[in-house]
């Protein structure tokens, strides 16, 4: 490799936090490799360039041992590597590295001059609460399914969500631009449902549309959405890519709230000694591409996310990352009617509960089931207030 005389960067990093499995012997190394793959990709030994050694290349800041032969190890990275890019950024946090067997990222910081470059949420927890004027309940969020129905049989469906008081109503993933069911189509019929629910009801339901679509189509779909009358929509960035969330998300002509939904995203973060952390991948993430919601499989449903897998993710929803807004998580994936103060008293009031089938399976009448569903967060929204008079935090004023 020629020398390189040119190159002068700053002295400011971001940090990357990973876990590793390994032995004692070997952390020093495996840290250190991390720090060569995810700049240079080139053989140490043969760069000649004291610049390049000294500039590029990660530096090991940090290496702790938390449990046996697992260790947790901070590189900071230079900050010019990462570019003004989402893409380049996941690229240097866990490009390389997450084809090697037992490494985890669980975290990142980044200094100012990189979170300049990303909005993050245009609403965030705080502005879908004023958008819905909801401010002292956990939020109710459905979804229209099963796929197969009709355009017009979504929409009576949506229309009856609504009136029953559910505060998002989003597609299920599953609807896209089939032939049995066209995007342009149920968008316009179910927005017009929803609307003419919140005309009678007098509250501010929103209909978001699934928008997950080939790259060349996403604009396109998310304008008309727009146009139709939607509150919002639904994304998944597995499936599209987190810049084209981004894209989206920073779109001042656009300006309307995203839910991420997590489908593909799954083998990220099933196996804890390898992918990315529940905290990184639905939370921190999504809150640099713009989502202002998280949807995830949560503890006691469908799925085996554990609780403090939960609690990471929920925790990666709040995490300090400077103007980059908090989110809300979303726990879905099988929940039930019965289970709403449980994942209350959980979650805290600042979630989005998701309950699906569920609301069918209480009985015919779908707008009572839904209004069942609003007295339930309600009264475990106050009893979360009942436990805080009788239980102040450390130091609040009696």
């Amino acid at each position: 490799m020629s020398r390189s005389s040119s190159l002068y960067l700053s002295t400011e990093r971001f940090t990357a936090l990973y876990h590793i499995r390994c032995t004692s012997a070997e952390v020093e190394a495996r840290a250190r490799d991390i720090c060569i793959e995810q700049t240079v990709e080139f053989p140490e030994t043969l760069i000649t360039s004291t610049a390049i050694r000294d500039q590029i290349i990660g530096r090991v800041v940090a290496i702790e041992a938390i449990g046996e032969d697992r260790f947790e190890v901070g590189i900071a990275y230079p900050v010019e590597t990462a570019g003004r890019e989402l893409t380049q950024l996941i690229n240097v946090l866990f490009g390389n590295i997450s084809i090697q067997p037992s490494v985890r990222l669980v975290g990142f910081d980044l200094p100012e001059s990189l979170r300049q470059h990303y909005r993050g949420p245009r609403f965030g927890r705080a502005g879908l609460r004023t958008l819905l004027d909801v401010h002292d309940r956990s939020l109710l969020c459905t979804a229209i399914k099963p796929m197969g129905l009709s355009p017009t049989e979504l929409a009576e469906l949506a229309y009856r969500l609504a009136l029953g008081g559910i505060d998002l109503i989003k597609d299920d993933h599953g609807l896209s631009d089939q032939t049995f069911c066209p995007f342009d189509e149920r968008v316009a019929r179910c927005a017009e449902a929803v609307a003419r629910a919140n005309r009678e009801t007098g509250k501010r339901c929103l209909y978001l549309p699934n928008v997950s679509a080939p790259a060349t189509e996403v604009a396109r779909r998310a304008r008309l959405a727009k146009q139709a009358g939607a509150g919002g929509v639904l994304f998944c960035p597995g499936l599209c890519g987190l810049d084209a969330m981004r894209t989206l998300a920073e779109d001042d002509t656009f300006g309307l709230p995203i839910l991420s939904h997590p489908a593909f995203q799954g083998s990220f973060c099933v196996h804890p000694d390898s992918g990315i952390s529940h905290g990184v991948l639905y939370g921190q993430l999504n809150r640099l591409a713009g989502a202002d919601a998280t949807i995830f499989p949560s503890w006691g449903g469908r799925f085996a996310y554990t609780r403090d897998e939960c609690l990471d993710l929920v925790d990666g929803t709040t995490r300090e990352m400077g103007s980059i807004k908090p989110i809300f998580p979303v726990p879905a994936g099988g929940m039930r009617l019965d289970r709403v103060g449980e994942l209350c008293r959980f979650y805290g009031r600042d979630c989005i509960l998701l309950i699906g089938g569920d609301l069918h399976a209480q009985g015919p009448d779908l707008v009572a089931s839904c209004r069942r569903f609003g007295e339930l967060v309600r009264e475990a929204s106050n009893d979360l207030d009942g436990d805080r008079r009788r239980h102040p935090p450390a130091g609040a004023q009696r």
